[in-house]
C-alpha cells in the first residue's frame, strides 16, 4: 500500500527568512538584468551600417553579410548576458574592494617596482616606522635622509561669526602634496636639522565651506630645526622656521598677460585711471607690479616611534606658513597644517 507523504510543517521561522531573503535576490536579479546590460554595447544592425558607415578606403561603403547579422542575433541573448554578468560583478567588485593605501615601510617600499606603485597611492604616503629599541642616537656627521612630511589636515584662517578663526576646509589637490626625500645635515647637543635638498616644495589649493579657494606652496625649503638632546626618542620634540617661497614664478603670466619678467607691464586701459594719482590706485599698482615674495613658515614636531636598529625615526608634526599673494597683489592666508613625518639618521 502507498503511504500518503506527510505535510511539511513550515514554522514562523521559515516564513521569516523567506521574508528576508526574497528582496535580496530581487535586488541581485534587477541588477543583472536591468542595470548592466547597460556596459556592453550591442552590435549596430546591418541597415545602420549600410546608412553611415563608410569603412577606411574614402567612398567604400560598408555593407555586412545577411546571414553574419542573423549569426549575431542568435549569440545575443546568452552573450549578452553572460557579459552583463561579468560587468555587475566587476562593478561590485571595484565598489567593495576599493580600500586606501595601507600603511608601509620604508623596507618594504623599497621593495616595490614602478608598476606596483603605479595607481595604488603609496607615492603620497610618508614610510612607517615600527619600533625597536629605545632611542636613536645623533653624532657629529651624520645626516638625515628621506625625510618626509605627510599633511592629513589643512585649515585656513578666515573671519567667522566669531571672528578670525581657522577654518577645516576640502582638499582639492590630487595625491601629490606629501614632500619627500628630503636631506640635509645633522649635528648634535642640540640636535639640529637643516633642509638641503629633495622634494621639499608642492604646489597645493584648498576650499573653504563658503567656495573660496586657497592656493599655496606648502613646503619646507631650508629648515632648520633644533631640539634638547643628542638623541631621539618617544616624546622627543624639536622644530624651527623654514622659508616659503611664493607660489608662482618669474615666467607666469597673469589672465591680463601681466607678469614680473616677462608680459605687459599693465593692463589695457589702465594706464589712464593710474595716471590721477589719487587714493585708490595701489590696488591697480600691486596687480601690476610683480614681486616673488618669500614669506616664512614654522614647524613643530614630536617624536612617537624609534627604530633603533635601523635608525628611523616617526611622529607628528604641525606646521604654519602663508599661502598665496598672487605676487604681491593680495595679503595671504595663513595655513594650518597637521600630519605625519619618517625620517632616517645615517
Amino acid at each position: 500500500a502507498l503511504r500518503r507523504p506527510r505535510a511539511v510543517k513550515v514554522t514562523q521561522e521559515d516564513m521569516l527568512g523567506a521574508k528576508y531573503v526574497l528582496p535580496i535576490v530581487l535586488v541581485v536579479a534587477f541588477l543583472v538584468l536591468a542595470i548592466t546590460p547597460a556596459f556592453v554595447a550591442t552590435p549596430p544592425s546591418s541597415e545602420t551600417l549600410q546608412v553611415r558607415g563608410k569603412g577606411v578606403l574614402r567612398g567604400f561603403l560598408a555593407s555586412v553579410p545577411e546571414d553574419a547579422s542573423s549569426q549575431a542575433e542568435a549569440a545575443e541573448p546568452w552573450l549578452f548576458s553572460f557579459l552583463s554578468l561579468g560587468a555587475a560583478l566587476g562593478l561590485l567588485f571595484s565598489v567593495v574592494a576599493s580600500t586606501p593605501a595601507r600603511a608601509i615601510t620604508a623596507e618594504q617600499f623599497s621593495q616595490l617596482t614602478y608598476s606596483q606603485v603605479l595607481g595604488s597611492g603609496l607615492a603620497n604616503r610618508c614610510p612607517t616606522v615600527n619600533s625597536n629599541g629605545t632611542s636613536v642616537k645623533v653624532k657629529k656627521g651624520d645626516r638625515m635622509k628621506n625625510f618626509c612630511l605627510e599633511p592629513k589636515s589643512f585649515a585656513v584662517e578666515a573671519e567667522t561669526d566669531k571672528g578670525k578663526e581657522f577654518v577645516t576646509t576640502k582638499l582639492m589637490t590630487r595625491q601629490t602634496y606629501t614632500l619627500a626625500f628630503m636631506e640635509g645635515a645633522m649635528d648634535t647637543n642640540p640636535i639640529t636639522f637643516s633642509e638641503e635638498d629633495g622634494m621639499d616644495f608642492a604646489a597645493t589649493t584648498v576650499q573653504l565651506p563658503d567656495g573660496e579657494r586657497v592656493p599655496f606652496l606648502f613646503t619646507c625649503k631650508q629648515l632648520l630645526a633644533k631640539g634638547e638632546g643628542s638623541e631621539f626618542k618617544p616624546g622627543f620634540t624639536w622644530g624651527g622656521e623654514f622659508n616659503v617661497p611664493s607660489y608662482r614664478t618669474g615666467g607666469f603670466l597673469d589672465p591680463k598677460g601681466r607678469g614680473m619678467y616677462l608680459g605687459y607691464d599693465q593692463a589695457v586701459a589702465l594706464p589712464a585711471s593710474q595716471a590721477d594719482g589719487k587714493e585708490g590706485q595701489d590696488e591697480l599698482f600691486k596687480e601690476s607690479n610683480k614681486v616673488f615674495d618669500i614669506g616664512k613658515g614654522a614647524i613643530e614636531m614630536e617624536v612617537n616611534k624609534v627604530n633603533e636598529e635601523l635608525g628611523e625615526i616617526g611622529g607628528v608634526f604641525v606646521s604654519k606658513q602663508p599661502g598665496d599673494t598672487d605676487m604681491g597683489a593680495k595679503t595671504p592666508k595663513t595655513i594650518l597644517l597637521k600630519g605625519i613625518f619618517y625620517g632616517k639618521i645615517v
